[in-house]
């Protein structure tokens, strides 16, 4: 009898000992405060609310030293005999790319390009926040919607150039149509960087939500893939009375909970997930060896930013090597199988050269990557943004096969209690609106046609 009872007492220990280690992970912590810190040079002075036009325009003195550095790098490590893609960038790939740079790419055309849409910047808790805003050109009978669309990295403001004249064309059986804006991340492109630590996404969250507002809008549209779907979804959790619905191309949930429902339906998938998406989900080995795979570079700018930085800033090929890299394995997983790396299936090189001068000319490749040391830091970590749900706005999710991470149906509602659109798409990877920007804008129209027809409509 004595045995028994100390069994049933062990028994009673441990299951409070579980009790207690789980019921943090079921509970939904507190919203944290976001301090509107100033994150300038010097002390916090009378900011300048002022919204000033820009427009690029890179001196000739950059261009020849860029021009310089391309005609004097040297040879490239020859590749090992049909790796193709599987060792990084392929050097006969790179050297096609770097040889476009130096002969075909013109720069003052392509500025000529970037500075089609209206551009500004204005300062913002002591930096300069370079954003486009791009208004539609007929508005007749249509209601004009703000949107609000996040880049990530390795892109830029640049990913969206294509998808700006469906968003911003009235279309057909449509009764609005968007009011677009556009901003460089902190530390990205033509915006200003902090000088302090502590630029997370929940900061960069309320720089937007004060641009925003100074634009005159209290209520819009968010979205965002890649750094930018933490940024909206970070949003969405501080200001449900100003965002009217939140759209991402990369919905992914990590709490304990969904990471241990996915381990389930690695074992038993056909209880969990659809059939067409078993491959995805099954084996979890696979899945976790292509993270391992992918996301070497995560580590390393998470926790050493400035020293890789260093290198990147200094080489113009070694930049473009390093973030074209991520054009190949992250738009198709198979694409590392081909001698091209795939990128003429959806993108041109000048494109994509685009999308590195942004970098190069801003030297901003070091200051973009201290985002991921912020993010996973302590103190971010520790606010638990990941078991954040978005509760009340209504939510929208572009999900792309060939997305670096895939979040089933059975885990996205953790994240997204209010998920009222979910669509697949076979042909897509993590860079949605610069691979199909017409399909990357129908999706969004379609959601937010949802979002305007709920019974109640959008909040007021």
């Amino acid at each position: 009898m004595g045995s028994i009872n100390v069994t049933f007492v062990l028994g009673l220990v441990v299951a409070g000992l579980g009790a207690y280690m789980i019921y943090p992970m079921l509970s939904t912590p507190p919203v944290p405060k976001v301090e509107e810190k100033w994150w300038g040079a010097g002390k916090p002075t009378k900011e300048d609310t002022r919204i000033r036009d820009f427009k690029i325009n890179v001196s000739e003195d950059v261009l020849k030293d860029l021009h310089h550095r391309l005609a004097s790098h040297l040879p490239f490590q020859e590749p090992l005999e049909d790796v193709k893609q599987h060792y990084g960038m392929n050097a006969n790939l790179l050297k096609k790319i770097v040889d476009h740079w130096k002969t075909k790419y013109d720069w003052r055309e392509r500025e000529k390009f970037f500075n089609q849409y209206p551009q500004f910047k204005t300062q913002i808790q002591g930096l300069d926040i370079h954003f486009m805003h791009v208004k539609p050109k007929q508005t007749k009978g249509l209601k004009v919607l703000p949107l609000l669309l996040v880049h990530g990295w390795p892109g830029s403001f640049r990913e969206f150039y294509e998808a700006i004249p469906a968003l911003t064309t009235p279309q057909k059986d449509r009764d609005f149509v968007f009011e677009v804006v556009v901003p460089s991340i902190p530390g990205y492109g033509f915006s200003d960087a902090a000088v302090r630590p502590g630029m997370n996404p929940a900061a960069i969250g309320v720089i937007f939500k004060n641009l925003m507002s100074r634009l005159g809008f209290n209520k819009y549209y968010i979205q965002g893939g890649d750094w930018g779907s933490m940024i909206v979804h970070v949003m969405s959790v501080l200001y449900p009375d100003r965002v009217i619905g939140v759209h991402s191309n990369m919905c992914f949930v990590n709490t304990p909970i969904a990471n241990i429902k996915m381990f389930m339906a690695s074992i038993y998938p056909s209880f969990f997930v659809k059939e067409e998406h078993i491959n995805l989900t099954y084996p979890l080995s696979r899945i976790y060896s292509y993270l391992l795979l992918e996301t070497g570079y995560m580590h390393l700018q998470a926790t050493k930013p400035d020293t890789v930085g260093v290198a990147l800033r200094d080489s113009p090929v070694g930049l473009a090597a390093y973030i074209l890299e991520k054009f190949t394995t992250w738009t198709n997983k198979e694409w590392k199988d081909l001698e091209d790396g795939g990128l003429p299936k959806k993108y041109t090189l000048t494109n994509l050269l685009d999308n590195v001068m942004v970098y190069w000319l801003n030297r901003c490749i070091t200051t973009s990557m201290r985002l991921y040391s912020e993010a996973f830091s302590g103190e971010y970590y520790g606010q638990h943004w990941d078991r954040l749900p978005v509760k009340e706005v209504p939510s929208g999710c572009l999900r792309a096969r060939h997305e670096i991470a895939f979040s089933p149906d059975f885990v996205l509602g953790e994240k997204y209690e209010n998920l009222i659109h979910l669509e697949d798409y076979d042909n897509v990877g993590h860079f949605a609106a610069y691979e199909e920007p017409d399909l990357f804008t129908k999706d969004v129209y379609n959601f937010v046609d949802k979002v305007e027809k709920l019974p109640r409509g959008p909040k007021k």
